[in-house]
């Protein structure tokens, strides 16, 4: 008999490798174990029906024709055992993938002693003295069972059951033949027939089982490849959460993955918990003086800094930009928190291997214990003890209190009724003169924002800027602000005071949120006003952070608007900054103004940025005037703008222009100890 399909285990490809093997391949493997398999079953099949037919011809009296085919039937059997145990023991044994070349030589090995096997039971007719002995009737059933039994089971390889089968039915029917006689003829003519069609039904069943095989091969390859994908989009869905939870750069989490974890974490617990927000002093400075690149290198080098420093349980993330956020479990006091800020802060402040000690990197940090789970109002809380720490000086750690609650109550009622105060006019600006020619003549203004609440009072103008950023009215406040200064520059013009310039503040965060530079430019647009007429008052804070605001700035001065840096002197200004934003003045911060005839410190710090600003054709403002001895001693030193309240304190758009009316009226003498008409 010929061969049926065999277990997965004994496939010479295994399905694993079916991605990687060629479809015809992997068909030829298919038949190939189907035909040795059948060599199991059809094996015994045939040595029991020797034996059978051998025992018939022996009792016939065919005692030598039986021993010789018992013999050639035994030797052939034998030799199918051994190719069938060695192929067997080979695909066993192997640890590798058998190459095309093995599955075609182990295919025409097959064929080949099928073919004498099939040549053996050829010898049939022998048994039976040409089917003309009284057994020949058992003899033809015999023959035409075994070889229809081949091709019913052996149809996975159709040559192998054609070799089993012709080489005994052409025997038979040439047998019959020679013999002669009609019937015979007839029964020659009909076994011929009955070759055809059982070789036409073998080629059929080897295409129909090519066809399933090829099939089946399809459907594992596509099963394999979405299982593959499969995989692999799991495998990014997986790399897609992460990425969304962290920080590409230092690996922590991001803002919102440090939140997440955050709300997990304070949920099952009832305990109270510390939160930190850290923000680095001086960073901006290492970015535009060593660029981005080490700027990268920097943070990555805090991250793991502040890694080390802190229990393996505590949640850290990356805030933004040059913020980190911790989340760890609070002690019964504050000495162990501030303990391990301050322990956070001298990490950091170390030198870093790729500046050394030429450039410094400092850290504020603002705390907040809390028995709530409320993570906005921890953030809030957190953030604000983080401002205080950078108003107190930076490089410090300020721990939310009492003091700071009331700041935060008061920010809320600012947030609460801002809306309704820039729609009704509640909010309005107020100007500041200016003065040159050692404080004898009025050379400008600048304009200061002015809220009277209801209840609260007059309101801080940083309180006022800071909030109205934080709560999302920095464009309405601008707008306002940028409303009343072009309104004075129109006033100012019609009085043919054309020389008087107008500032106005812009802070770090409106430079960096909002399109300063074309809303002031269409302002002036709209108005058809001269931008020589105005200036931009920016903080030193502003002025370095270049990446965000240089264009805007620089649009801003090519159009003709003058840049002035507010406050200079308390941040880290580099000269280099001054070239490259094109400043053109400079406002000495009020700390080394007041009070200067009593710190020789201050005195020395005025003396050389006024030297400065003359080198570099710069002009410097004092700001801070209070009293006629700073005013005398800054005029000995040769500073010719000044401005404070002995001078003049800010006051509303008409007081302002009375104000002024009265001072160009007086036209006082270089000399004289100044104006001080004060309003508000």
């Amino acid at each position: 008999m010929a061969d049926l399909t065999s277990p997965r285990e004994s496939l010479v490809v295994p399905r694993a490798s079916h991605a990687e093997a060629s479809p015809e391949w992997c068909v030829r493997a298919d038949q190939l174990v189907a035909a040795q398999r059948s060599v199991t079953i059809a094996l015994p099949i045939n040595i029991l029906l020797t034996l059978v037919c051998a025992a018939v011809a022996w009792h016939a009296g065919n005692t030598r024709v039986a021993l010789f085919w018992l013999l050639a039937s035994a030797s052939v059997n034998a030799a199918r055992a051994l190719l069938q145990w060695s192929t067997r023991g080979h695909r066993s044994a192997a640890t590798s993938p058998v190459e095309p070349a093995a599955v075609e030589r182990q295919l025409r090995d097959l064929w080949r002693i099928t073919l004498a096997s099939g040549c053996v039971w050829a010898m049939l007719p022998l048994l039976c003295g040409l089917y003309t002995a009284p057994e020949a009737l058992f003899f033809l059933a015999v023959g035409c069972g075994i070889t229809a039994g081949a091709v019913s089971h052996g149809g996975a390889y159709a040559r192998v059951p054609i070799a089993f089968i012709t080489p005994p039915i052409v025997s038979s029917a040439v047998a019959l033949i020679a013999v002669g006689g009609f019937d015979r003829s007839m029964l020659a003519a009909t076994m011929a027939i009955y070759l055809a069609a059982l070789v036409l039904t073998a080629r059929r069943a080897e295409a129909a089982f090519r066809h399933a095989s090829a099939l089946g091969h399809c459907m594992a390859v596509l099963n394999t490849s979405l299982e593959t994908a499969h995989a692999s989009a799991q495998s990014t869905a997986e790399e897609m959460r992460y990425h969304a939870d962290h920080d590409h750069l230092t690996g922590l989490l991001n803002r919102a993955g440090f939140l997440r974890a955050a709300a997990g974490s304070t949920r099952d617990t009832r305990a109270p918990t510390c939160l930190m927000l850290l923000d680095l002093d001086g960073f901006k400075a290492i970015n535009d003086v060593f660029g981005h690149t080490i700027g990268d290198e920097v943070l990555v080098e805090v991250a793991q800094r502040l890694r080390r420093e802190l229990p393996d349980d505590v949640l850290m993330g990356r805030w933004g930009g040059d913020e980190f956020a911790v989340l760890l479990a609070a002690t019964p006091d504050d000495i162990s928190t501030v303990d391990l800020a301050d322990r956070l802060i001298a990490a950091v402040a170390a030198p870093y291997p790729t500046f050394g000690t030429v450039a410094r990197v400092g850290m504020s940090v603002g705390v907040h214990v809390s028995h709530a789970s409320d993570m906005p109002e921890m953030l809030a809380c957190a953030d604000l003890a983080l401002y205080a720490a950078k108003s107190a000086g930076r490089n410090r750690c300020t721990v939310f209190g009492d003091d700071l609650r009331d700041a935060l109550d008061l920010r809320r009622d600012i947030e609460r009724d801002l809306p309704a105060a820039l729609g009704t006019a509640e909010v309005s600006v107020w100007f500041q003169p200016i003065f040159g020619d050692g404080g004898t003549r009025i050379f400008g203004l600048e304009a200061l924002v002015r809220w009277q609440h209801p209840t609260l009072g007059w309101i801080m103008p940083a309180d006022l800027m800071a909030t109205a950023a934080k709560a999302g009215f920095a464009r309405p406040l601008m707008d306002l602000i940028l409303d009343r200064v072009c309104a004075m520059i129109t006033a100012l013009s019609v009085r043919g005071l054309d020389h008087i310039t107008v500032a106005m503040n812009v802070s770090p965060r409106e430079m960096s949120q909002l399109p300063v530079d074309q809303m002031v430019l269409a302002a002036l647009a709209e108005r058809n006003l001269p931008p020589a007429a105005l200036e931009i008052e920016i903080t030193e804070e502003t002025a370095l952070d270049t990446a965000d605001c240089a264009r805007k700035l620089q649009a801003l001065s090519q159009a003709g608007i003058r840049i002035a840096i507010d406050d200079f002197g308390i941040g880290y200004s580099s000269l280099s900054l001054l070239r490259t934003l094109k400043v053109d003045s400079l406002k000495i911060d009020r700390c080394f103004v007041s009070g200067l005839t009593d710190s020789a410190g201050d005195q020395v710090l005025v003396k050389a940025v006024l030297n400065l600003g003359q080198s570099l054709r710069i002009d410097v403002t004092a700001e801070g005037v209070e009293s006629i001895e700073d005013l005398r001693m800054l005029r000995t030193f040769g500073c010719q703008m000044m401005q404070g309240y002995h001078l003049a304190r800010p006051m509303p758009m008409t007081e302002c222009l009375a104000f002024i009316a009265d001072a160009e009226a007086q036209s006082l003498p270089p000399g004289t100890d100044g104006f001080q008409r004060a309003a508000g």
